[in-house]
């Protein structure tokens, strides 16, 4: 680790050939402009994606835990696209995207599904897409597990009290759920700015590093531009903005949490 940060203040190719820059690295970065590009793309990624992930993680778990027949079904169904791999989902969904919206937006003359990943906002929002597909299931299991976990004699009193439908949901539900949205919200923030797989076989980056997010950016510069020193001292403002990020919505998250 100390390792890792000392390197960001160096030059080289190889860990043979290190030589000590001092601050020269981190003053590149104040001038690379697609830097910055992706450090916002990536923050207001991270803000979005963790809301719809969340959102629909917690709406689907609700109507899991409903006592109707299938359940048990539908939470496998919900939960498989977390066990596909970043870089198949990736492909399969460009496919989706590719092929099935063009030829669906000719037939249709539809012109906002030619052409989606050619674009800034198709791209990055089926980038949402796809994040969203892939960890609301995971998410729901969290949810489930939480909304199991009340004690059925907290909800029969909160009825008996004449809370029902949005004010129990209010109430009592959200609350003492806040230890599930703690790490929900913890792992999908963390996910999504660390997001490498889905980014590199959805879009690349493109059009014209557009959608190219953090972790690209870093792998693009060490390995497309052969500027590892560079690339090593992005990781390292990468690192610490994820960290304060996170204890940030921990420190917040743990607050509001309450006991049944």
């Amino acid at each position: 680790f100390i390792w890792g940060i000392y390197l960001s203040f160096c030059k080289f190719t190889t860990v043979q050939d290190v030589t000590f820059v001092g601050f020269s690295n981190y003053q590149k970065i104040l001038l690379d402009n697609t830097f910055s590009h992706a450090f916002w793309l990536t923050v207001a990624f991270a803000f979005i994606s963790s809301i719809l992930i969340n959102v629909l993680a917690f709406a689907i778990a609700l109507a899991l835990t409903k006592g109707f027949k299938g359940t048990n079904a539908f939470r496998t169904v919900f939960f498989m696209p977390n066990l596909i791999g970043g870089i198949l989902l990736g492909f399969t969904w460009q496919f989706i995207f590719v092929q099935v919206f063009e030829a669906i937006g000719k037939k249709l003359d539809i012109a906002w599904l030619q052409g989606w990943l050619t674009d800034q906002k198709t791209g990055f929002l089926g980038l949402l897409i796809v994040v969203t597909w892939q960890l609301s299931g995971y998410m729901m299991m969290i949810y489930i597990a939480q909304i199991q976990n009340i004690p059925d004699s907290v909800m029969e009193a909160a009825e008996i009290d004449g809370a029902i439908g949005w004010t129990k949901l209010k109430s009592i539900i959200l609350p003492l759920m806040m230890p599930a949205f703690t790490i929900g919200l913890f792992l999908s923030i963390s996910n999504a700015f660390k997001l490498f797989d889905q980014n590199l076989s959805l879009t690349g980056g493109g059009p014209a590093n557009s959608t190219q997010m953090l972790a690209l950016n870093i792998y693009n510069t060490a390995f497309g531009e052969n500027r590892f020193g560079l690339a090593q001292s992005k990781a390292v403002i990468f690192m610490i903005v994820v960290m304060v990020i996170s204890v940030v919505q921990l420190t917040i998250t743990k607050k509001k949490e309450v006991e049944a």
